[in-house]
């Protein structure tokens, strides 16, 4: 005789239903023909299979965060993100699965020989950006050159994620690469460069918590240089937007008309606490000064800048 069913805890069985439950309304409960319907939402960051995530949940998790269009991000061949998500082949997949739905851009560590053809190879087959790039290299090297030429010559942007030490390093030199190539845009993401909105910030401490002081490196290039625009995703993002109200209602004015929404979330449940897109989009929404900006923050600014053309 097979042996009976474990019985199922008090906790898990909350959180199974309570999931469930936010699938059905998120997913399956039909809008009233009176009901507006939800502004849509560009998500420019996500990665598949990312941590593991199957296709399945994060077109779900997508769907119940309310992104209406996503850009998914491919990793280098080798070790590019770290490894922990797909690279240019399973983006290109689900994009061209979903072309409604999902974007895709370019990806390859710029140190390969072959970079330039992948990236290319995949612009071609209609990648609309490069990155994220997340290499270990300097932000003004002749690697960022290599891939800044290749992006100006195709008219599209790069997405860069700047943490000292690791990726993108020496950031306070960045600013000489946005001299340099000042017909490409570039898309500034992670600690490094959201720890930077505080003047006098120390980069090894990647989630800064407390008051900001204005004048940070990150708020001067974003005051300074037209070509540099900046990622909302990510942990280091929801931080930036969380950590000083006052400064977060000052800044998301000052700079509507250069900040991006993204996820670059890995769960599966696409609301609630262990989503930080989620929990980004809440905090625009928040601190926006007003409804025209949050829809420039969470809508409009992407879909001006990657050339989507959406209504």
């Amino acid at each position: 005789m097979p042996p009976p069913d474990k019985p199922i805890s008090r906790r898990k069985f909350f959180a199974t239903s309570g999931l469930a439950a936010l699938s059905l309304t998120a997913c399956q409960t039909p809008r009233l023909l009176s009901e507006p319907a939800p502004d849509p939402i560009i998500d420019i960051h996500q990665h598949t299979h990312y941590h593991g995530r199957s296709d399945h949940d994060l077109i779900r998790h997508q769907k119940i965060m309310g992104a209406t269009t996503t850009v998914l991000l491919p990793a280098g061949l080798y070790y590019g993100l770290d490894a922990l998500c797909g690279r240019n082949d399973t983006c290109y997949a689900l994009a061209k699965k979903y072309p409604n739905t999902f974007r895709f851009f370019a990806n390859e560590m710029p140190y390969l020989k072959e970079a330039a053809d992948v990236i290319v190879q995949y612009l071609k087959k209609g990648a609309i950006g490069i990155g994220e790039q997340k290499f270990r290299i300097t932000a003004d090297s002749l690697y960022m050159d290599r891939i800044a030429g290749i992006a100006s010559d195709y008219h599209v942007p790069i997405l860069l994620h700047f943490q000292d030490t690791d990726y993108n390093m020496e950031f306070n030199r960045f600013y000489k690469t946005l001299e340099k190539f000042p017909n490409v845009t570039f898309i500034g993401h992670a600690q490094t460069w959201w720890g930077n909105i505080s003047q006098g910030h120390d980069s090894r401490i990647l989630y800064p918590k407390g008051p900001v002081t204005p004048g940070g490196i990150t708020d001067k290039l974003l005051s300074d240089y037209p070509n540099i625009f900046g990622d909302l995703s990510a942990g280091s993002g929801l931080n930036a937007l969380i950590r000083d109200p006052e400064h977060t209602r000052a800044f998301l004015a000052r700079h509507q008309d250069k900040l991006l929404f993204g996820s670059d979330c890995e769960d599966t449940f696409g609301a609630g606490e262990k989503c930080t897109g989620a929990q980004a989009i809440q905090a625009v929404r928040q601190y926006a000064p007003d409804k025209a900006a949050e829809r420039k923050m969470l809508y409009a600014n992407a879909n001006r800048l990657l050339k989507l053309n959406l209504a």
